[in-house]
């Protein structure tokens, strides 16, 4: 009997752009001015994205236009999560210490406060333009294109 396998290594025909955000204004506020100077229609999803067992997650704002079949996310790339530090035991006192850790949705890039995912039918959208308009938001440090393809953990894109 003939064995056969099938490859399913083809994720990479859904086509999007990513943008990279350094900024830091909370992520309401950012997909406010995003959608006063980039006329979005960014709103909140109901669940935020989920990774690791619920050990963290982050906040999607996401717009479907569909007058140009173009779907709009403003993703979150870090977690801040308070926990209960393990402490030695032998002690008088019991005590509680809390921990503040950080986790990232893309680990190669820990410095970006916020991703823009940008996916569309067709490419009919200008790059350099979006990115000279998020440059002239004073409350954006910097904003840069970022190709999909090199990403290590470009799964967590997928949602």
């Amino acid at each position: 009997m003939a064995l056969h396998k099938l490859h399913v290594d083809d994720f990479e025909d859904d086509a999007y752009k990513l943008i990279a955000v350094h900024c830091s204004l909370e992520d309401y506020r950012l997909a406010y001015l995003l959608n006063k100077n980039l006329e979005l229609q960014l709103q909140r999803k109901p669940e935020d994205l989920d990774y690791k067992y619920l050990e963290s997650s982050y906040s999607i704002f996401e717009w479907k236009n569909d007058n140009e079949y173009v779907t709009w996310n403003l993703i979150s790339n870090v977690c801040k999560r308070e926990e209960v530090s393990l402490s030695s035991t032998g002690t008088l006192f019991q005590n509680n210490n809390k921990v503040l850790t950080t986790f990232h949705l893309i680990s190669e890039y820990k410095t970006v406060d916020y991703f823009i995912k940008i996916s569309e039918e067709t490419t009919h959208l200008n790059e350099k333009v979006l990115l000279n308009k998020l440059q002239r938001i004073p409350q954006i440090i910097t904003s840069y294109s970022i190709d999909p393809l090199k990403l290590k953990s470009k799964n967590h894109l997928i949602f």
